[in-house]
């Protein structure tokens, strides 16, 4: 059940991600100026990929959780934006469940960042 809430996530942020890029290219050329979800989800996507450029050390456990984290938590922004703007009950559903899996992953991680401090 995890792998496949992890694979609906990010098939949801790369189908997000496409939808706004494709919109974002029509603007100025007669197209309608993007939806505040399409923003939000372009600005989650934003943060995501700027917080995951970490410096990476070499040790493959902990490069693994460091570029997890954001990658969580962008999970968890876009899943949030479903949550504000989305109508759909099934796609409504599983962006809870995003969030409730995504969240105890990044507690799972910090707290084991915390035990193995560099």
């Amino acid at each position: 059940m995890k792998h496949h809430l992890i694979t609906a996530a990010a098939a949801i942020s790369l189908a997000i991600s496409g939808a706004a890029y494709a919109q974002d290219a029509h603007l100025g050329h007669g197209a309608a100026a993007p939806s505040a979800a399409a923003e939000a989800f372009a600005k989650a996507n934003e943060d995501m990929h700027k917080a995951m450029a970490v410096e990476l050390s070499g040790d493959a456990d902990r490069d693994f959780v460091l570029s997890m984290i954001p990658h969580h938590e962008g999970a968890v922004a876009m899943a949030r934006i479903v949550l504000e703007h989305g109508k759909d009950p099934e796609i409504r559903a599983l962006a809870e469940e995003v969030v409730k899996a995504q969240e105890a992953e990044i507690g799972q991680m910090k707290a084991w960042l915390a035990k193995n401090p560099d």
